[in-house]
């Protein structure tokens, strides 16, 4: 792609933006119809015309006049009609200007609030494919307003705060819309529904109060009634009165803050519109009708105490504010107040960075494709695999002194005290049963748990060498090298993606090392028929004396099947004190460990190894993945 728009289609005001492939500065916004910043509205001329933006409400040769469309999409299947004739307006003015030209290799990313749902954007994105667009997508504007502020050097914003939640506050001329975006991923917050509450409410305040206090107002208010266009005209010149004003509030309480709007229809009508202190405060904190009383203030900050409350997981470290009313300072107060552990920031003009943002994300969009391509093409090789491979040996002698001392302990002791208390009947039936214990054990939270610390240590080194092939990747797409860095994700532990080393490999991949470390125990612990177990206190002096005269009547052999299989009466197995095979235990684990460094060196199972490196390479495969996503910011 050379080029990508972003279409910031508005309820009241829309404005596109654009930005070249090889572009290092801001998108540009364009002009349409001599504004950068145009009036949502479309009329059909007596000659068939169609004309869009400010003309629309005024020409005297209107047919049709269409307004504040956007608001009834999803109630109005009439509205698409008026959507679809608006979008081809705005397609036939860039043609014009020159701005965009047919057959060139472009796209546009297309701005819907963050609620519509899948449905209701697919049919968005038909209407302007019908209308005649380039290839579009459409994205929530409140993603949009972010990845203006990341890309933005305005801010201090960037991949660290893609990690950490971040609360979007779209504040729209008929709507507000809030979106929690936390690691990339967004969650919509409703207050049911979208929040009724946008810029407009406070133009057709002051819209009230001008004609209220204006001379020929009830002519107005006929003229209003007979042509809505009108009406929606004025809140328009309303709206940029009320920016003006809040945008210097202080230079405006020593000087006048006034506007005259010529109305012309039959004859000329002229509506004095102004702004002061007093009209200020109504706006903000005076009871408005349509909300049911209440204020401006009242609805927005029950709003956002509603959104605090829904928010499941960590409170926002930033609330970012988009839309025109997010210049007024009251706005950002009442941010501060009910987020204030929040940085609360805002563009430097809100009214254009959804349509910034937009054009900001083709761009990312197509350098990401490429990103994912070669993280892809990482993932495919054989990399990762051989790295795993070189370093498995190492895993399985961590975990082995990981994993011996708790098997004696939690394992192997019970078995014993079983046996003792007579629950057990034979020394033969122990091998089954420690069998049994051990897998049990292996299998609890307690192993799980005990495993995580040495299973991450030994995934630092294969972090390291895995940042030689992502670091150069990064580079190449200006992504930060840390995002795709495995050994970052092993020690912060406030992101939501992280190799959790619990899950890297079950245990039972680890069957063979297991059934080894059973084999060495029991060997060590059982050895010698059985001498080993019982061989201590007082009924050790008489087991041995009963070995040696078993062995000169029965041979070897048959002693040693003898006393494994001979029911020992409990009291003599009491006899055996708990302390001396305790004692015994700690004397083998050594033992145990080197005997099993031996058999892993000379019997290793190469097909379990293979497996195990499958397994766990594929584990990282899928975090590398996980972790990309979160750099590309979903754009869906």
């Amino acid at each position: 792609m050379d080029r990508y728009y972003g279409f910031d289609l508005g309820d009241a005001e829309s404005a596109v933006s654009y930005l070249n492939k090889s572009d290092v500065t801001v998108p540009r916004v364009l002009t349409v119809r001599e504004a950068r910043s145009f009036v949502t509205a479309y009329a059909r001329l007596r000659n068939g015309e169609l004309v869009i933006g400010e003309a629309a409400c005024y020409n005297p040769d209107a047919m049709t006049r269409k307004l504040r469309f956007k608001s009834r999409f999803l109630k109005d299947p009439e509205s698409r009609k008026d959507i679809k004739s608006f979008a081809a307006g705005v397609l036939g003015e860039l043609y014009m200007s020159g701005d965009l030209v047919k057959g060139e290799d472009c796209c546009f990313y297309v701005g819907c609030p963050a609620g519509w749902d899948k449905t209701a954007r697919e049919i968005y994105r038909e209407l302007f494919e019908e209308a005649g667009y380039p290839p579009v997508r459409i994205i929530s504007e409140s993603r949009a307003a972010l990845v203006s502020a990341c890309q933005s050097k305005h801010f201090q914003v960037g991949y660290d705060i893609l990690s950490k939640p971040v609360l979007v506050v779209d504040i729209g001329s008929s709507t507000t819309d809030f979106a929690y975006i936390m690691g990339g991923r967004e969650v919509e917050l409703q207050t049911a529904g979208e929040v009724a509450l946008g810029g407009g409410l406070m133009d057709e305040v002051l819209l009230e109060i001008a004609l209220d206090a204006a001379v020929r107002g009830e002519r107005i208010q006929e003229i209003f009634k007979e042509s809505p266009p009108w009406r929606s005209y004025c809140e328009f010149a309303a709206r940029r009165l009320k920016e003006k004003y809040f945008a210097d509030e202080e230079y405006w309480k020593e000087n006048e803050c006034r506007q005259s709007v010529i109305i012309s229809y039959e004859k000329p009508v002229r509506l004095p519109l102004f702004m002061n202190e007093k009209t200020a405060e109504r706006i903000l904190y005076g009871g408005i009708p349509q909300l049911g009383g209440k204020s401006f203030k009242e609805v927005f900050v029950d709003s956002l105490h509603g959104v605090r409350a829904k928010i499941q997981g960590e409170l926002p470290e930033l609330v970012f504010l988009t839309g025109g009313v997010s210049r007024l300072p009251a706005v950002r107060d009442w941010c501060r107040e009910a987020f204030p552990e929040s940085v609360v920031i805002t563009g430097v003009e809100p009214e254009f960075s959804v349509s910034r943002g937009l054009a900001w994300s083709g761009r990312i969009d197509e350098e990401l494709r490429q990103f994912r391509a070669e993280i892809q093409e990482l993932v495919r090789s054989s990399t990762v695999e051989k790295i795993v491979e070189q370093h498995i040996g190492e895993l399985y002698h961590s975990t082995v002194d990981t994993l011996v001392q708790p098997i004696l302990e939690n394992a192997a002791m019970p078995v014993f005290d079983r046996w003792r208390d007579g629950e057990i009947e034979r020394l033969s039936d122990i091998n089954k049963e420690m069998e049994k214990e051990i897998e049990r054990y292996l299998h609890t939270e307690e192993v799980q748990a005990l495993l995580v610390g040495p299973i991450t240590q030994w995934l630092k080194p294969i972090s390291y060498e895995l940042e030689e092939q992502t670091i150069p990747i990064c580079i190449r797409h200006g992504v930060p090298y840390k995002a795709l860095s495995l050994s970052s994700f092993l020690s912060i532990s406030d992101l939501d993606i992280r190799v959790d080393a619990k899950d890297v490999f079950a245990v039972e991949e680890l069957t063979w090392m297991i059934d080894t470390i059973i084999s060495i125990l029991i060997g060590l612990l059982c050895g010698g028929s059985g001498v080993a177990l019982i061989s201590g206190g007082i009924s050790g002096i008489v087991a041995g004396a009963m070995l040696s005269l078993m062995i000169l009547i029965l041979g070897k052999e048959k002693m040693e099947e003898a006393v494994m299989n001979i029911v020992i009466p409990r009291p003599v197995r009491k006899l055996v004190p708990r302390g001396h095979f305790m004692s015994r235990m700690d004397k083998i684990a050594g033992e145990v460990r080197e005997s099993f460094f031996k058999s892993l060196e000379k019997d290793k199972n190469e097909a379990i190894t293979k497996r195990l490196v499958g397994e766990i390479s594929e584990q990282i495969e899928q975090c590398l993945m996980r972790m990309a996503e979160v750099v590309e910011i979903p754009l869906g």
